[in-house]
């Protein structure tokens, strides 16, 4: 029996309990169990002890194993495969399980991506609350009714007649109760989550849309908070990888007399080399940073490869056919190409955005602890401490990686533990297995922290995307429209059991998974607009990350060859870059036939009334917009998340200094509507949050990569904040405490609506916004990210 299937059949055992899960008795590894009834009435004559047999649905039930609630006397404990990344995930859950219990603000235990304790899902595009939101609810609402059945046989009344409240049944006109304790006490009950149970109606809330104290907030306040960073265990060394020079270089040797010195540090512990793969272990994090170091211990000699696309041509390069794999049609909408040719007027217009980070604070760090053998109890073999977004796609990539099949998944844990933050796929998982393959060396645990170096350069990245924008205009109104996205892929995260799809595995000569065959809500996520236009054509051309096989252009070739920097999904995917050129272009269309930007949008949304609101909201802040000019101005940009799903609007004043080209934002306010607002002071952090990083993205962050060193390597430069003496290369810039603007969030509660995420949807509104109010403040439109003093000089003046 695995070790999941041993530890989920403790939730068994002990005092009385009620668990309610999805497809939760295969989990558990079980084949035929006896429950209580849910509503505590079994056959004639029974009661809560005897049993009858669960029926589970298949088909309901299916794909829809997220999250396990577990009731004991007094705790409850939700098992959630969504996990806290900082966006206030664990908070909202809760109120949603405390809402349906009727438990009042209890505390609840959060036991959160754990390979053995939790089921599958990754935390991912805004969707833990709008998918393991509505789950958990018919989870704790099935617990609900069976609390209310145990509660109406112990006091013999109907149910209708009790109310409960702050975790006690009363009957109603009476001083009789009983607590859910004591009902607990005495059941025994596994239960399948009824997607008919009743839940909690929108008007009788009490805790969901209330602002609920964050649950993670005070420990990080007061610096107990224990993350990924701060993981201990017995015995454990520390790794530091020796990165290749550059993106395409490979090993050649290492140098005999580094490595004697190397050896004579004191701590040292042994060097390993695995392919491109070279990294030291030491008793302490020093002696393995003295190790690495080439000036003072291991020197790497390193053959360069192929040069990457240069910098100064990124644009072209993207455009450049012979980079493209496939053409894919995201939209088509009547007939473009006849409309565009017969309109009146026709506009153009190219846009680009580059290569941009994670930048998280605080560097990636991972503890791995793997085995000689597997546990006889309970087959592990690696134990893996990581701040990942998905557990079990980190857990298959790793079994293939370090025992060469993805069938001994069982033999790796994953345990999540919080980082410093992510947004999105950064350096989590690379580090997880940098961490594992040591730790296999060596046979004991093994603690890596990359440093900044590290994430800075080797992270994957935000990808680069150019856009061609088209629009035929007769009489004033849009009557064709067209966006050409060339991009690269938007999310390489680990997947598909393959080791080719972490850093540590493509050093050791594994090929990542096949580039995708569409751009559909990646790379292409907002590239479709959601304005009334007539006629209307989004398409792609797809950019190959590497060489690939000319019988099969989306599959890499051996050896590994980089054309780009690898890319994967960064917040709101290809949303930010896509909504910019959007954004812009319809800014430039408004004033190129004399219509009111804002005006245009309403007109644009007659037939979403939840577009049109949210667009109307700024119409009181537009009117009082500045005149422009003179380096003053406001501009308003809208778009709907993946096209389906969280309305945003934002309005953005700037002050701009036209001699040197310094952009400053002032003021932004947004528009949001995700529908049922669970926390609206989680859901205010969420947007603010997003605003700034849509202000630093737009105004400052970009990747510098070229020669490393004067060499014939070529990688990431921009691997330090900021230049200084002893980091002379470029830095990668991000906004600063002074530069972060005032922000007003307008919240449109929907209650009768479901919840849809927040993590992502701003930020895609903030690029256009500050273009399209650089431009009304000074003439000049910029159709370049990031809005540096040399792009804002080097912009048309219209």
């Amino acid at each position: 029996m695995s070790a999941a299937e041993l530890s989920r059949r403790g939730f068994l055992k002990g005092a009385g309990s009620l668990a309610v899960g999805f497809a939760l008795v295969p989990a558990l590894g079980l084949r035929d169990v006896a429950v209580a009834a849910p509503s505590g009435k079994g056959p004639k004559g029974s009661g809560p002890g005897h049993d009858r047999q669960l029926r589970v649905d298949p088909v309901t039930h299916a794909g829809a194993d997220d999250a396990w609630l577990i009731l004991t006397p007094g705790t409850t404990t939700i098992y959630s495969a969504r996990v806290e990344l900082g966006t206030g995930v664990q908070t909202a859950l809760t109120q949603i399980v405390l809402e349906e219990l009727r438990l009042g603000l209890r505390g609840v235990n959060f036991v959160q991506g754990d390979t053995i304790l939790t089921p599958s899902a990754s935390t991912t595009g805004s969707k833990s609350i709008q998918d393991g939101g509505p789950l958990l609810r018919q989870a704790a609402a099935t617990a609900y009714q069976a609390l209310l059945g145990l509660a109406a046989e112990d006091l013999r009344v109907a149910p209708n007649q009790l109310r409960a409240q702050d975790g006690e049944f009363v009957v109603i006109g009476s001083k009789r109760r009983v607590s859910y304790d004591h009902l607990l006490g005495k059941a025994h009950l596994l239960l399948t989550s009824d997607a008919m149970a009743p839940v909690v109606a929108p008007s009788n809330y009490r805790i969901v849309g209330q602002p609920v104290s964050r649950a993670d907030l005070p420990g990080k306040a007061h610096a107990t908070f224990a993350f990924v960073s701060d993981v201990v265990v017995p015995d454990m060394l520390h790794g530091r990888v020796i990165r290749p020079t550059g993106r395409n270089s490979t090993f050649s040797s290492i140098t005999p007399d580094s490595l004697a010195r190397a050896q004579a540090i004191p701590g040292f512990v042994k060097v390993v080399q695995r392919g491109n793969f070279v990294g030291v272990v030491a008793t302490s994090e020093y002696a393995a940073s003295v190790a690495a170091a080439p000036a003072t211990g291991i020197v790497v000699e390193w053959e360069p490869g192929p040069a990457l696309a240069p910098q100064e041509t990124l644009d072209a390069a993207l455009r450049d056919p012979d980079n493209h794999y496939l053409d894919y049609t995201d939209q088509n909408v009547g007939d473009f190409a006849t409309a565009f040719a017969g309109a009146q007027r026709q506009l153009t217009a190219q846009y680009f955005s580059p290569f941009q980070m994670h930048g998280a604070m605080g560097a990636s760090c991972a503890v791995a602890d793997v085995r000689a053998k597997p546990d006889p109890v309970t087959g592990v073999q690696a134990t893996i401490w990581s701040g990942t977004q998905n557990v079990y796609g980190l857990r298959g990539v790793l079994a293939a990686l370090l025992f060469g099949s993805a069938d001994d998944v069982e033999k790796v844990y994953v345990r999540y533990e919080e980082g410093s933050g992510c947004y999105g796929h950064n350096g989590a998982d690379d580090v997880s297995a940098d961490a594992a393959l040591l730790s296999q060396a060596v046979g004991r645990p093994v603690r890596v922290q990359w440093t900044r170096q590290d994430e800075n350069g080797w992270e994957p990245l935000g990808e680069a995307a150019s856009h061609d924008l088209e629009a035929g205009i007769t009489g004033g109104e849009i009557v064709a429209w067209h966006h050409r996205l060339y991009a690269l892929t938007a999310n390489s995260r680990p997947g598909a059991n393959n080791p080719g799809t972490v850093l540590a595995g493509t050093l050791m000569g594994f090929l990542p998974n096949d580039l995708p065959n569409n751009s559909h809500d990646s790379s292409g996520r907002n590239s479709p607009v959601t304005y009334d236009f007539a006629n209307v054509l989004t398409d792609a051309k797809l950019v190959r990350s590497f060489n690939t096989d000319p019988a099969s252009p989306a599959k890499a070739t051996a050896p590994l060859t980089y054309r780009f920097l690898r890319t994967t999904a960064l917040r709101s995917l290809g949303g930010f870059s896509n909504s910019f050129a959007n954004e812009s272009f319809l800014d430039e269309i408004a004033h190129a036939t004399g219509r009111d930007p804002l005006r245009l949008r309403l007109d644009s949304l007659s037939t979403d009334a939840r577009a049109h609101a949210v667009v109307a909201a700024l119409e009181p802040y537009w009117d009082k917009r500045p005149a422009g000019g003179h380096g003053i101005g406001a501009g308003i940009a809208f778009h709907q998340y993946e096209v389906a799903f969280t309305y945003v609007a934002a309005y953005v004043e700037v002050r701009v200094d036209p001699a040197r080209g310094v952009i400053k934002v002032d003021r932004v306010v947004v528009a949001h509507d995700c529908g049922l607002v669970i926390n609206p002071d989680g859901l205010r952090n969420q947007i603010e949050g997003n605003v700034i990083q849509g202000v630093s993205r737009a105004l400052k962050e970009q990747v510098t990569y070229g020669p490393v060193n004067g060499t014939a390597h070529t990688g990431v430069t921009s691997v330090v904040w900021e230049t200084s003496s002893f980091h002379p290369g470029p830095q990668y810039s991000v906004v600063r405490f002074d530069e972060v603007p005032k922000i007003e969030v307008i919240l449109i509660n929907r209650p009768d609506q479901p919840a849809w995420g927040a993590g992502e949807p701003t930020i895609g509104t903030i690029g256009g916004a500050i273009g399209n109010a650089v431009f009304a403040a000074t003439g000049r439109r910029i159709r370049q990210l990031p809005m540096t003093p040399d792009v804002f000089l080097a912009a048309p003046t219209e």
